[in-house]
């Protein structure tokens, strides 16, 4: 299970279940842009989106919308895995040649151009997991993102949370240990709460929630 460890987010494999349709993509392109910014690796973020993008995608034509799919991640060693999980083990990817993929039907040729041929595919009994990896430089950033911010968060994690962060000061001590699960979740229902009140007032959530997301990655130095 993924924690924080003195202000740091630690890179423990990660798992989002989600359901294979066009408009969920952008979705998990956001996420995983975001989590590769609290892991430090924002020289990934570009070409993992690009893999994540058509793994999803592969799921939605050949195996169809609506199709229930799981994406991990982690880092494994020198490269940082993506992997997509779907219940359809005979729609296996093909890889196209150069000349036959379009833009609007480019099958794994782009994921294997930006992970150098490093991907296949899994058969685990129903199911089947896509893979790719993407190389991971020595000198990835680990910064401590500890400060006011993350001490309000945590605070507010905290009110909306089923448990409360251990002992240690929480991450303002930074020997507390706060459970991503759990995080995650009080997250999302207090963003959701957010959008709520947003749209109550007039506003529109998702040009909210970009702007928010621009200034925290202009805050942490990721691309915007």
């Amino acid at each position: 299970m993924a924690i924080y460890v003195s202000g740091r987010a630690a890179r423990e494999p990660w798992r989002h279940e989600f359901t294979a349709h066009p408009k969920e993509v952008t979705q998990l392109r956001r996420m995983v842009r975001l989590r590769l910014l609290l892991w430090g690796l924002r020289d990934q973020v570009d070409m993992a989106q690009i893999c994540v993008s058509e793994l999803a995608t592969n799921v939605i034509q050949h195996v169809g919308e609506g199709t229930p799919a799981t994406l991990r991640m982690e880092v494994n060693g020198p490269h940082l895995r993506l992997e997509v999980e779907d219940p359809d083990p005979r729609a296996l990817p093909t890889l196209l040649a150069a000349s036959d993929v379009l833009e609007s039907g480019r099958g794994m040729a782009l994921v294997d151009a930006v992970t150098d041929h490093r991907w296949g595919v899994v058969l685990r009994g129903e199911t089947k997991v896509v893979w790719c990896e993407l190389a991971v430089g020595a000198s990835a950033d680990c910064r401590p993102t500890n400060g006011p911010r993350i001490m309000r968060a945590a605070a507010i994690l905290e009110l909306y949370g089923s448990r409360p962060l251990r002992s240690g000061g929480g991450m303002a001590g930074g020997a507390g240990l706060l459970s991503l699960a759990v995080a995650e979740e009080a997250a999302v229902a207090v963003m959701t709460d957010v959008m709520h009140w947003l749209r109550a007032h007039g506003h529109d959530p998702d040009d909210v929630l970009d702007r928010a997301q621009n200034h925290f990655e202009a805050e942490i130095g990721g691309p915007v």
